[in-house]
């Protein structure tokens, strides 16, 4: 392992192929964002709130078993085979949601882009981490966050503007297909493993005691305290996000927004959050995790009560800028913080935990959210999960210490020094 340093700049052209790749899972969910719940109500004459919320509610199921097998299976196989078996397992989803003849066929497709993401987009976090090492960790989760969020905003606005010119289907999905199968060739032939970086970093480490996957899971999920805030805050944050894929589309719609306007309140949002990373990352890399990770609470919080309690297309436009805005503080943040709390030895496995708990947010934001929009209507529900986001925010500022250890102080002395990992 002498030959390898870690480090951003040290790693450049393999770090940038997996922004890249990233960059591509990110597309393959945007290309539904603006376009699934208008298909469940004007194609396949789905009215209930909750049966419309049941694609995300697979999908996110999904997603969070499939991090935590990403995860595992990273420590003890390899990030390049979870990577490459992510895309094998997505390429079918864009002809499942084109040519579906009933809504079940929606939520069955919802399934596999539930475990492609959750393989594909875990192993390029892990792979990301593994790279940099502890220095800089908060920008290398920025850069990787904006790539994928990026391009789920590109993907929302092309899919609804495809869906303006031909119809919801099967137009819009044709570029994910394009996508699907020049992410596997990159994986197949450009990515390489990084496990032994992760090693690297292990071999500069003071505590290098490994964890069984049980003990992995219940630090990450409720015994260490930083590592349970980082998880709650996790699930809420992705809760609002099904709230925004499921929901919001419909209140645009009955609130008078055309397909065009739609796409573009629903591209907007993971547009600011996207762009947002690349300044909160590395921002959190000099002033600490917490801040970003409280304040992005209160600030999603805020952007919901706005969405909930306006109808024109401003206030929406400002309300989804204010979500954005919320979610970029958290979401690369969280990350950082996983990485900074957890030891190389078992952080693929506890990323993969911390990413089960995040994504398990899809399917509380199903039931709840569904159910209250079912019983009291739209407006009550995003009124509901706006008030726990508030309280997540609260857990986080209560509960939280701060994860994050400058090279010049003394540290929690379970750390390595940054500066003798080449970076």
């Amino acid at each position: 392992m002498s030959e390898l340093k870690l480090g951003l700049r040290e790693n450049a052209s393999q770090f940038g192929l997996l922004v890249l790749v990233n960059a591509f899972v990110g597309y393959m969910v945007g290309m539904e964002r603006a376009i699934l719940p208008l298909l469940a109500t004007d194609i396949f004459g789905v009215e209930s709130r909750l049966a419309i919320l049941s694609f995300i509610g697979s999908f996110g199921l999904a997603k969070a078993l499939a991090n935590v097998f990403a995860g595992a299976m990273s420590d003890r196989i390899s990030r390049r085979f979870v990577l490459i078996a992510g895309w094998l397992v997505g390429l079918p989803v864009p002809f499942m949601i084109m040519y579906a003849p009933s809504w079940n066929w929606i939520v069955a497709a919802n399934v596999l882009l539930g475990v492609n993401q959750g393989l594909a987009w875990s192993s390029t976090v892990i792979m990301k981490i593994d790279l940099v090492g502890p220095k800089n960790r908060g920008l290398a989760m920025g850069l990787n966050e904006a790539a994928g969020y990026i391009a789920v905003s590109v993907a929302a606005l092309v899919s609804g503007y495809l869906a303006s010119e031909y119809g919801l289907r099967p137009e819009p999905f044709y570029p994910g297909v394009v996508i699907a199968v020049i992410g596997l060739l990159l994986s197949v032939f450009l990515v390489k493993d990084t496990s032994g970086y992760a090693k690297l970093e292990a071999s500069l480490s003071v505590n290098t005691e490994s964890k069984t996957f049980r003990e992995a899971f219940i630090l990450t999920s409720w015994k260490n305290k930083n590592l349970f805030s980082v998880s709650q805050a996790g699930l809420i944050n992705n809760m609002n996000d099904g709230v925004a894929w499921g929901l919001l589309p419909i209140v645009f719609a009955l609130a008078g927004h055309d397909i065009i306007e739609i796409g573009i309140l629903a591209g907007l949002y993971p547009a600011v959050w996207g762009l947002g990373q690349l300044l909160t990352g590395a921002l959190s890399d000099r002033h600490g995790r917490k801040p970003y990770i409280v304040g992005g609470m209160f600030i999603q919080s805020g952007g919901l009560v706005l969405l909930a309690a306006t109808s024109t297309l401003a206030l929406h436009a400002c309300g989804m800028i204010l979500l954005g805005l919320g979610t970029a503080a958290v979401y690369p943040t969280l990350l950082s913080a996983v990485g900074d709390e957890a030891e190389p030895s078992w952080r693929a496995t506890a990323v993969g935990v911390y990413r089960l708990w995040r994504d398990g947010g899809y399917v509380v934001g199903a039931i709840v959210a569904g159910t209250i929009a079912q019983i009291l209507g739209l407006q009550a529900a995003i009124f509901a999960v706006a008030a726990l986001t508030f309280v997540s925010g609260v857990i986080a500022a209560i509960v939280m210490q701060e994860t994050l250890v400058s090279p010049t102080s003394p540290g929690r002395g379970d750390g390595p020094d940054p500066d003798a990992l080449h970076v």
